[in-house]
């Protein structure tokens, strides 16, 4: 008996020691990654603070010289903001850490960007003493072509001496491209090394995700423990939408992978898409603060990460920031009245990427059926209804893309005077499209918010859009008593929804215009700027 009690100790004894062991060699680990990085990136951090000065003392004496009047946006500094001090001084506006945005594909152009963007701004005004610092792949252009591209995109003003652009290797690592199987697991994976490769440029006091890397996030907390995190999140990697869309049938437009999940490859499929949301969860698990853009997305991120957030004890809720829209922008440049009704066209409008997922050949399909069955649909003027579809193209696959929408658009016999492409264009073009159509179109199933949507609404556009995700929970919902638009699924929904609205009485279409006008002010700028500093504020303490 002794023996086995002997026996039985030894054996603990050897679990403790490898438990201890393990846990030595990973907390030996994390502290020797963690210190060569802020080792290395040392002298690029001085010499970026040394030059942030430098060029805010020569735009402040610029300033000063300048006999123009300034708008006093900058001057704007909310007093009572998260972090103020109890009596009213601005104690936290004078911190001057860096903070570090992982947003590797900066220069796209979408809606994402625009969150950047904004973000940015909003901090830059709260805390104008912070260095922030964008870590992208962009070789192809420079600061003073980005910040010009985000000024004629998103008409967002950025405060240049305190913006630093470092430039990312290894960007290809998380392409799909590069990992024709096992996309997911493999663009993860590849966020990894995207993550070390900008920690090798710079260790931020701050790092915050703003494109959806949950796993580079992971990566900062196992190497930085004391570093906070925060992260935006535009859509969840993976969601219980998605895993139910592999039983679904492809005909019913329900994501790329619809009724993919059939036979054994399908199983297969199914398997590794579960465990695949089960390490997302983990890893997501270990962010600071996590902000989604709708309630849609929030829901599926609280599900997926909130039991493990709950067990580290993490001391914040996952929230809402809805996205910034050009609400009063383009509120006060295009009227809403029945002489504006009057210059409007019979025209489907889409602003969206040229991506894959906006699923643009369902809208070119709807629009052609809907031609088929209203070919006799005129304007006073005796025009005909036109497409037009305005997106960024970020690369030569969606340069690619474009050209096989137009070639779909010669099959469906959609001729120039029935549709037209726009490419990257610029804001006062979008303003201009607005302001004279009909009709705004989103066919993406599942869209995680829909900026363009509530650009639709503040234009005074009659939104379409898919019966699924933010749009449909968020901002095409009932206000002030009637509809602000309408949701479809199918082409033949789609189509309906089309000749509905053309056919409107003009007293009609202008309330219903109205209507959605005002429900889009609950997306504006402002509200999103508030927002914002109050979550960066929580960051800012953990500092």
């Amino acid at each position: 008996m002794s023996e086995l009690r002997l026996v039985s100790w030894s054996l603990l004894s050897a679990f403790i020691t490898i438990g201890i062991s393990g846990y030595i060699f990973t907390w030996l680990l994390q502290r020797s990654i963690g210190w060569y990085l802020r080792w290395k990136t040392a002298p690029r951090r001085s010499s970026i603070v040394s030059k942030v000065k430098l060029e805010e003392a020569q735009s402040q004496l610029l300033a000063s010289q300048s006999t123009r009047s300034d708008d006093g946006d900058w001057e704007r500094v909310e007093k009572h903001a998260v972090g103020s001090a109890p009596n009213g001084e601005e104690a936290e506006n004078e911190w001057e850490g860096i903070i570090g945005f992982f947003h590797p594909f900066c220069n796209a152009g979408g809606g994402g960007e625009r969150v950047l963007w904004a973000a940015i701004k909003a901090t830059q005004k709260r805390w104008p003493k912070a260095v922030c610092v964008v870590y992208t792949g962009d070789h192809d252009t420079n600061k003073d072509e980005m910040l010009e591209k985000v000024q004629n995109r998103f008409n967002i003003e950025l405060h240049s001496p305190t913006i630093v652009f470092l430039w990312l290797s290894t960007r290809h690592y998380v392409l799909s491209s590069t990992w024709p199987h096992f996309t997911l697991l493999g663009q993860s994976l590849g966020s990894l090394v995207l993550a070390y490769d900008a920690f090798s440029l710079l260790v931020p006091d701050l790092f915050i995700d703003t494109m959806g890397y949950a796993f580079a996030l992971a990566f900062s907390k196992f190497v930085f423990p004391t570093i906070p995190t925060g992260a935006y999140v535009h859509y969840p990697t993976i969601s219980t939408d998605m895993l139910g869309s592999l039983d679904t049938s492809p005909t019913f437009g329900k994501g790329l992978n619809a009724g993919t999940g059939k036979g054994l490859r399908g199983f297969l499929k199914k398997r590794y898409w579960h465990v695949f949301a089960n390490l997302y969860s983990r890893v997501g698990g270990s962010v600071d603060i996590v902000i989604c853009n709708s309630s849609w997305t929030a829901s599926h991120i609280q599900s997926l990460w909130g039991p493990v957030r709950t067990r580290r004890r993490k001391a914040h809720p996952v929230s809402v920031v809805f996205p910034p829209c050009a609400v009063d922008k383009i509120i006060s440049a295009i009227p809403l009245d029945s002489e504006s009704e009057g210059a409007r066209e019979p025209t489907v409008l889409c602003i969206a990427q040229f991506r894959p997922e906006k699923n643009h050949s369902l809208l070119l399909r709807s629009f052609a059926r809907f031609l088929q069955s209203n070919g006799k649909i005129k304007t006073k003027e005796n025009k005909t209804p036109k497409l037009v579809l305005i997106g960024s193209v970020r690369d030569a696959s969606d340069a690619t893309r474009v050209y096989e929408l137009r070639l779909l658009a010669h099959e469906l016999h959609l001729t120039p005077n029935h549709i037209q492409f726009i490419t990257d264009a610029s804001f006062p073009t979008i303003l201009a499209h607005l302001a004279t159509a009909s009709i705004g179109a989103n066919c993406m199933w599942n869209e995680h918010f829909g900026i363009g949507v509530v650009e639709y609404q503040a234009a005074g556009l009659i939104p379409i859009v898919n019966d699924s995700g933010g749009p449909k929970m968020d901002i095409v919902v009932a206000w002030e008593g009637g509809d602000t638009g309408y949701h479809a699924s199918t082409e033949e929904e789609f189509a309906r929804q089309f000749g509905v609205v053309m056919q409107m009485g003009v007293g009609e279409k202008l309330e219903m215009r109205r209507r959605a006008r005002a429900r889009a002010k609950a997306f504006g700028e402002e509200e999103f700027e508030e927002r914002w500093v109050s979550e960066m504020g929580k960051l800012v303490e953990m500092c």
